[in-house]
């Protein structure tokens, strides 16, 4: 009985404020420097049916830090009649995502430490002091006073935008890996987690500590490279704009007098009517060059701008690449060696940073079957068609096939109608061609928008120059409401930051994983305050649904659908499974290398077969969800799913039922169903039995159960136990039938929020305190109505 007194006493916050805090403050610690209930990610993002909600945040009970930007150990706390070292896996498991090398757990009085650099568990009676920990750290990491002074220096961050624990531990790797000597450095964040904001905190402190790689009192020469305008001016004019006069583009000529320089490769490299603008500076001009998305080609032994990074050679280089190692990126590797860190697209998404995704299949009935030309068929202009089979990977590369291409506009339209017109949305087409057919078999699908807003639907590709760059600008704003729908072929694949992009289309035969990350990568952005919290990617050429089977792909999706369409974009039943292994993938690389292709004899001969083609039509309707390790797609119904996951927590009804009837309880059964993505409205919605409860609809689904309605079981209760009725008063017994209409209209909630009582008709009645006396007070009426739900599921 005392020890249960004890722990009814002393919270983990009692043991944080009257032990815990004590000891690390007499251990030297300052407030500056603890963080407490640090929360450092933001919870998964469950989408479930049409609603979404986040995942239990994480949250340490003390971070401590050594500088402002630099964390040094987590402190878990429990309560003081546990271990001391109860805490301690939590607290390791805390320490290994923040890439901190000392972790403790302390009851308040005892603590527990755990140090990664030997592995060792030591017993303390106090703190170690900060000193202590940065001497035993750098010591480890060979950190020396004069890199350690540089790499404890603050970065430049704005009030209420703090650093994400990866950016910090990205800054400070990539940091003191140039502080020591490290010649090439490579970073691998995935698309959306800020690589530009990490990029600029790694100049801010080289470039505000006056490190150089000569050792001079100066500040460094530091080039910015990338191989696209866009990822070049923004970052200039937004993210690098705290430098003020020290930034500069270079755009035709060699201007020496700047500290830190922007440019594409492009700009400076040599083309058959120059050297190569390079050139002009020395080889040792730069101290640091960062390189941003440098899978794309920078490092391939044959490229031009390997010629660049060869040239600079004397200076530091730190490559920032989304994409783990592959055989498509394996140069980057090889040049820049294994990254120091790296942050994951599956990480992101765990952590709550980055959206979610679903993912729609569908299937253009020319793509299921393929299209063959009659014999002597000719094109529009003319040209007799090659006698071959032609399938999705040939579709507008070498045969432009038109119904196809309105086909798809229409159902895109229609699946824009049925979610938001005016959610913002990325088509990537086959090439420039394609993406203006698609823009304007669009428009036409959408005139009534169209006629209010002229640019609802635009194309940005590499010919619209500075008109795309405008339409592209808009469109990543994020108070503009049109352009709402861009339609490119490979421009926008990187570097293009749209928070409000709901809407992936790939209108496009992607093979390799590399674009294929980039591409989802422009919906990944999470914008809670404007409701953006997942996107569909929508896929029409079958490549998403491919790749996502690659093991070597590590962002899984919250759903899969596949369907096929007919010439008006609407569904027609059918249903089948899709796979294919790396084998057939191959072939179809070999098949499109074989491909006969149209001859390019002169300049400006149409390089396709131009056809309208027979009317195209989209089928099926296909459900794809992870298995429950969560490692391959699997084909099931909504309904399967909920079935599988409910008998993997409840062997039986009986069992469900034994929990159910508790509203507590089944409070905790929705909710875990929830993690899982299931929901009693989407349930409902799947099965078309709206009228069901929950716990039957559950029992039906995953037991066989006979299916009853909520009326059902308020009659059973009413015939069959009148003598709980008798109990009470006329008036109470009048409250509690109402309270059972309103569980049969909205459901069981009615039966657990008191606020129901404060609704008509039952506010009829009096006021709360009013009501409650009816049943003898407070504490009867909740038991009250506890008794009565767990008659209503007695059987």
């Amino acid at each position: 009985m005392q020890a249960k007194g004890l722990r009814d006493l002393i919270t983990e916050a009692d043991t944080c404020r009257k032990y815990v805090l004590p000891k690390l403050y007499g251990a030297g610690w300052t407030d500056d420097q603890m963080s407490e209930q640090k929360t450092f990610t933001d919870g998964r993002i469950i989408v479930a049916g049409e609603k979404c909600f986040r995942k239990k945040q994480k949250r340490a009970d003390y971070l401590l830090r050594y500088r402002r930007d630099f964390s040094i150990a987590v402190v878990e706390a429990k309560s003081a009649y546990k271990n001391a070292g109860d805490g301690l896996q939590q607290a390791k498991e805390y320490a290994s995502m923040l890439g901190l090398k000392f972790a403790y757990s302390t009851n308040g009085k005892g603590i527990v430490e755990h140090d990664f650099i030997t592995g060792r568990d030591t017993d303390f009676e106090r703190f170690p002091t900060p000193d202590d920990l940065w001497s035993r750290l750098s010591t480890s990491e060979n950190i020396t006073p004069e890199v350690g002074e540089r790499l404890l220096a603050p970065c430049n961050t704005l009030a209420g935008k703090a650093l994400r624990y990866y950016q910090e531990i990205a800054i400070n790797r990539a940091v003191k890996s140039v502080l020591q000597g490290k010649r090439r450095v490579l970073l691998t964040l995935a698309t959306g987690t800020g690589k530009t904001y990490i990029a600029f905190q790694i100049v801010w402190k080289l470039w505000n500590t006056r490190w150089n790689r000569t050792g001079e009192y100066r500040r460094p020469k530091i080039l910015y490279l990338a191989d696209r305008t866009v990822l070049v001016e923004d970052p200039k004019d937004k993210t690098f704009a705290s430098l003020g006069d020290a930034r500069w583009q270079i755009q035709g000529e060699a201007v020496k007098s700047r500290e830190v320089y922007f440019s594409t490769y492009q700009a400076v490299a040599k083309d058959e009517h120059r050297p190569g603008l390079y050139r002009e500076f020395s080889r040792d001009f730069f101290d640091l060059i960062i390189v941003d998305e440098c899978h794309r080609g920078s490092a391939k032994d044959e490229s031009n701008w390997r010629e660049i990074l060869e040239y600079f050679e004397p200076a530091y280089q730190i490559g920032m690449t989304a994409t783990p190692l592959r055989e498509d990126n394996r140069d980057t590797y090889r040049y820049f060696g294994n990254p120091i860190y790296t942050y994951s697209l599956k990480q992101g998404i765990e952590d709550g940073f980055l959206a979610p995704y679903r993912v729609h299949r569908v299937v253009p009935s020319v793509d299921a079957t393929g299209w063959r030309p009659a014999k002597g068929e000719k094109d529009k202009l003319g040209r007799e068609i090659p006698d071959e089979l032609y399938g999705t990977k040939d579709f507008e590369r070498i045969v432009s096939y038109k119904a196809r291409t309105e086909a798809v506009a229409k159902h895109l339209t229609s699946f824009l109608k049925e979610k938001d017109r005016f959610a913002k949305t990325i088509i990537f087409c086959v090439d420039q061609e394609h993406a203006e057919d698609m823009r304007k078999a669009l428009n036409n699908c959408n005139l009534d928008l169209v006629k209010e807003h002229p640019d609802y639907v635009c194309r940005v590709v590499s010919d619209e120059g500075d008109i795309g760059r405008g339409h592209l600008d808009r469109f990543m704003e994020l108070e503009t409401k049109t352009p709402v729908i861009l339609t490119t072929s490979q421009l926008l694949t990187t570097g293009i930051d749209a928070p409000m992009c709901k809407n992936v289309v790939i209108f496009k035969v992607i093979n390799s994983m590399v674009d294929f990350k980039q591409i989802i990568g422009r919906g990944t952005r999470v914008r809670d305050d404007y409701g953006k919290l997942y996107f569909n990617i929508i896929d029409y050429t079958g490549s998403a649904t491919r790749l996502f089977a690659d093991p070597e792909f590590d962002g899984e999706p919250a759903r899969i659908t596949e369907e096929e369409i007919d010439e008006n974009g609407k569904t027609v039943k059918a249903t089948f499974e899709e796979y294919i292994d790396k084998e057939s993938q191959e072939e179809a690389r070999t098949a499109r290398d074989n491909t006969p292709r149209i001859k390019d004899d002169s300049e400006g001969t149409p390089k396709k077969y131009y056809v309208n083609g027979r009317p195209v039509e989209m089928v099926a309707d296909i459900v794809y969800e992870l298995d429950s390790d969560g490692k391959r797609l699997v084909v099931v119904k909504y309904t399967d799913y909920t079935a599988d996951q409910l008998r993997s927590m409840y062997t039986s009804a009986a069992e469900l039922r034994s929990k159910w009837s508790n509203a507590e309880q089944r409070k905790q059964i929705l909710s875990a169903l929830e993690d899982r993505g299931i929901t009693f409205e989407q349930l409902a919605e799947a099965t078309k039995q709206y009228d069901a409860d929950p716990f039957d609809l559950l029992c039906h689904v995953a037991y066989n159960a006979p299916l009853r309605t909520r009326r059902e079981r308020v009659e059973q209760v009413r015939k069959n136990r009148k003598d709980f009725f008798s109990k009470f008063g006329e008036e109470a017994k009048q409250i509690l039938n109402e309270m059972l209409e309103k569980y049969i209209e909205f459901g069981t909630q009615q039966l657990t929020d008191t606020n129901v009582l404060k609704i008509p008709p039952i506010s009829n009645h009096g006021n709360l305190m009013e009501i409650t006396e009816l049943f003898g007070g407070p504490i009867e009426l909740r038991d009250t109505l506890g008794e009565l739900q767990n008659l209503l599921y007695s059987n």
